[in-house]
């Protein structure tokens, strides 16, 4: 069995009171006893996406010096728990939508790095991020192996496939999204959840899911932090406007026998898939 848990959350611009928030989530998660506990994408601070200003720069950490990372680095290590942690990286001239996956030890396992970064209206990444050079990660754990992409991943089923191929278990995705600036009529929380939930339909696995929530300047997040099961079915979710913890487990070997048994890693045919890595 393995126990996980998803944490949604309004962040502002106090990095301390963020940490602090995230880890108040963090201690209730494992108090409910989650043994993989995800805070939101980019918690350290408000979602600075939303315009291109080079003052924001200066957030950026290296993976061992970030605040956020220390932070849940001490708390993985007093909880034994594993943390998923995302957060803004510097690596040299580079930088990075990041995450550091921390064992339950208070270890760095490894970090990866954001691979698909959006660019539009609200959401104009790529002028602070680099696209990833890590490739997709999975992380083996003492509860199970855990997969996890960042926001923008999780909109393409190459994401979920590719972790799942290499050996996961659940899929985990930290998520800073909300309304769209260019078409205000246009609620992607549906679209948001239903192509998560389609990866896990497919891929047969749990997958995880947490947002923030609240108004930073004029953007909405639209919270509807989830966990689906391996069928796609909601274990545990919440709406917009929600602070809290939803927490679900899951027996892997049971999911392990039900994804043999449908047949989609069986039945898959890679000699006819060379159109998916050829340019448009």
């Amino acid at each position: 069995m393995i126990t996980v848990s998803a944490l949604q959350l309004a962040l502002g611009g106090n990095v301390d009171a963020n940490i602090a928030a995230v880890s108040a989530l963090v201690r209730e998660a494992a108090g409910d006893g989650a043994q993989v506990i995800l805070p939101p994408e980019l918690f350290e601070g408000p979602y600075f996406c939303q315009t291109q200003d080079e003052r924001w720069f200066e957030t950026a950490r290296p993976t061992a010096v970030h605040p956020s990372v220390q932070a849940m680095q001490a708390l993985a290590a007093e909880l034994k728990i594993y943390i998923p942690t995302s957060f803004f990286e510097r690596d040299g001239q580079h930088y990075y939508n990041s995450l550091a996956m921390i064992d339950d030890g208070g270890n760095i396992m490894g970090v990866y790095r954001k691979s698909h970064i959006p660019d539009g209206p609200g959401y104009t990444e790529k002028f602070y991020f680099r696209p990833g050079n890590t490739g997709f990660k999975v992380w083996p754990t003492k509860h199970g192996v855990i997969g996890v992409g960042i926001c923008w991943d999780q909109w393409y089923p190459e994401t979920a496939r590719a972790m799942m191929l290499m050996g996961a278990d659940i899929l985990m995705y930290p998520t800073a999204i909300g309304d769209e600036p260019a078409s205000e009529d246009l609620d992607t929380s549906r679209l948001w959840r239903r192509a998560m939930v389609g990866h896990a339909v497919s891929n047969v696995v749990p997958v995880v899911a947490a947002n923030r929530i609240g108004t930073e300047g004029e953007q909405s997040f639209y919270g509807h932090s989830f966990i689906c099961d391996e069928r796609g079915d909601m274990v545990a979710d919440y709406v917009d406007g929600v602070t809290g913890v939803l927490t679900a487990s899951f027996d892997l070997e049971k999911i392990r026998k039900h994804r043999a048994t449908f047949g989609f890693f069986r039945d898959r045919r890679p000699d006819l898939y060379g159109r998916l890595v050829e340019d448009v």
